[in-house]
């Protein structure tokens, strides 16, 4: 597909759009979003390397004096900071009599259980043996073989993000009722934006789309980002998928140029009735050199939820349609 003009950046970031169409009447998508596109793309994505890492949720969730609690893939893991202020990951049921250490209190880099004092420091003890973990400082990972069962590598992989002392972050959890592969080919249809987003997005094209031999193997859109009534930012995204359970949004051009969302797919337990959970974490790391953004970092605390609310809105709908993806292939009425 040939690429159109990149949106091109003003003075200000905002743009006031002609008077749009009707919902209805805006240009289908469906001839261009074909299945085996998104197929495609999304066995391409299984098949690179993940490391056996696992997104787990923001950096700054994790408490001095409180560990993080998570189930992945089936494994209970437990998270905190010894004594040295490195993290460490390990299983969530005490070795002694099975208490969850999520619920127990961390003293001094020590996590001690609340049941009968059994007192972890992050060294293997009485059978309980720790997880690789890392915190890249926006995200907090732990690597599971067992669960992964690829080759292991020492970090995650690493996608190009923006300087953190420069950035604006903000990191979104939610769940849904499907595997992470429904997340992945959700994010790997851009097609479906202005449709099924339309408080988000408008004048949505994507102008190029990967062939299998393309090294970056990226969908590239132009979009507008809509703020209010006729008032729109344009920028140009690229969407990569740089491991199994991994979506990497790029703005290219336009306003917030640098900027990128990661998104991680993270399985959990099954429900009570055996259907698979999956975590949605992702992390937006916004960028910008105009003036103004300083300004915008020093409120940081006060815009996190603002970004927060707006990731929910899109996951709402997003995990809908990953769960109906699900769904339907679990019925056998859409393939895997």
């Amino acid at each position: 597909m040939r690429p159109a003009q990149p949106p091109r950046r003003g003075r200000l970031p905002l743009r006031l759009r002609r008077a749009p169409a009707p919902w209805q009447r805006q240009r289908p998508t469906w001839r261009e979003a074909r299945p085996a596109l998104i197929a495609d793309a999304l066995q391409r994505a299984r098949a690179r390397p993940g490391g056996n890492w696992y997104a787990l949720g923001a950096s700054r969730e994790l408490r001095a004096d409180r560990p993080l609690a998570r189930t992945v893939a089936g494994h209970e893991v437990v998270l905190w900071h010894n004594a040295q202020g490195r993290l460490v990951a390990g299983p969530g049921a005490c070795p002694h009599l099975g208490a969850p250490l999520g619920d127990s209190p961390v003293c001094g880099g020590t996590l001690v259980c609340h049941w009968h004092g059994l007192a972890l420091d992050g060294s293997p003890f009485a059978g309980w043996q720790p997880w690789p973990a890392h915190d890249d400082g926006v995200l907090l990972w732990v690597r599971l073989d067992a669960a992964g069962g690829k080759e292991p590598t020492a970090r995650p992989p690493a996608a190009a993000r923006p300087a953190a002392a420069t950035a604006l972050t903000a990191v979104y959890t939610g769940v849904g009722l499907c595997e992470p592969d429904d997340v992945v080919a959700n994010r790997l249809d851009p097609w479906h934006g202005a449709w099924f987003h339309p408080h988000s997005f408008v004048d949505l094209t994507v102008v190029d789309t990967p062939g299998p031999h393309d090294e970056e193997d990226a969908f590239t859109v132009d979009v507008s980002f809509k703020v209010a009534a006729r008032l729109v930012v344009p920028v140009r995204a690229v969407f990569t998928a740089p491991g199994p359970r991994t979506v990497v949004m790029r703005i290219t051009e336009g306003e917030g140029r640098g900027s990128v969302v990661e998104t991680h797919a993270t399985p959990l337990a099954p429900d009570p009735w055996g259907r698979p959970r999956t975590a949605v974490v992702e992390a937006v790391m916004a960028t910008s050199d105009r003036p103004g953004f300083t300004a915008a970092r020093r409120a940081a605390a006060l815009l996190r939820p603002l970004i927060r609310y707006t990731a929910r809105r899109l996951w709402r709908d997003d995990l809908a349609y990953a769960e109906r993806r699900w769904a339907l292939r679990s019925s056998g009425r859409f393939p895997g």
